[in-house]
C-alpha cells in the first residue's frame, strides 16, 4: 500500500467530538514509551506527524489522522505511567476506554508491545480486557531492531506462549522497528486488506 496523503484532523479528550461520518479507524495504543509515535511516523512515511518524546505519557490526547482520504489512523493515549498520580491514570483510562467501547468507526486496534521485555501484567490484562469486549485487536512487537541473534524471535515465542493459556485463538501479531522499517509493509498491508472488505 502507498500513502501519498496525510493530515492531522483534530486532537481531543472526548469521543463525541471525534470525525463524523463512517470511515474505518485503525487506532494505535501501548505502554508509555513503547515506540508509537515512531511507528505512526514510520508506517506514515511522515517524520514529524506524530510527535515522539523523550518524557513517558506525553500523549494525552485522542488523535485522528486522515489517511488519503479513505481511512483514519488514530493515536490514543499511552497507558500505565505510574508518575501521573491517580487522578491523571483515571482521566487517561477514561479517555481509552470510552474510544475503545463506543466508536464504531474503530475497525481495529494495534496494540504495540515492546520486543525486548518479559510479559508485562499490565499488557496480559488489557488484552484480557480487550477480549472480553470483544474488540478486534492486533499486537505489533515494537523496537525489533534492538534484539540480536535469536533473541527477538524466543521473546516473541515466550509472549505467545503466554497469551496460548488465555486464548484459544491468538489475534494477528506483526514485528516493527522504526528503525529498519521492519513491518511496514506487512501492516500497511493488513490495514488495506480490511479496507478492502469494507469497501467490497
Amino acid at each position: 500500500m502507498n500513502i501519498n496523503k496525510v493530515e492531522f484532523v483534530i486532537s481531543n479528550t472526548d469521543v463525541k467530538k471525534c470525525p463524523e461520518g463512517t470511515l474505518p479507524e485503525y487506532a494505535f495504543i501501548g505502554r508509555s514509551n513503547v515506540g508509537k509515535s515512531s511507528l505512526i511516523n514510520m508506517l506514515t512515511g511522515r517524520k514529524g506527524l506524530a510527535m515522539t518524546s523523550a518524557t513517558p505519557g506525553k500523549t494525552m490526547l485522542i488523535n485522528h489522522f486522515i489517511i488519503d482520504d479513505s481511512w483514519y489512523i488514530v493515536d490514543l493515549p499511552g497507558y500505565g505511567y505510574a508518575r501521573r498520580g491517580m487522578k491523571g491514570q483515571d482521566q487517561i483510562r477514561k479517555i481509552i476506554e470510552d474510544y475503545i467501547l463506543e466508536r464504531e468507526q474503530m475497525t481495529n486496534l494495534f496494540l504495540l508491545i515492546d520486543s525486548r521485555l518479559e510479559p508485562q501484567k499490565i499488557d496480559m490484562e488489557f488484552m484480557e480486557w480487550l477480549g472480553e469486549n470483544g474488540i478486534p485487536f492486533s499486537i505489533v512487537f515494537t523496537k525489533a531492531d534492538k534484539l540480536k541473534g535469536g533473541k527477538l524471535s524466543s521473546n516473541i515465542q515466550m509472549y505467545l506462549r503466554e497469551l496460548r493459556r488465555q486464548w484459544e485463538e491468538l489475534p494477528p501479531h506483526f514485528i516493527s522497528s522504526s528503525e529498519t522499517k521492519l513491518g511496514r509493509n506487512e501492516i500497511l498491508g493488513y490495514i488495506e486488506s480490511i479496507n478492502k472488505e469494507i469497501y467490497r
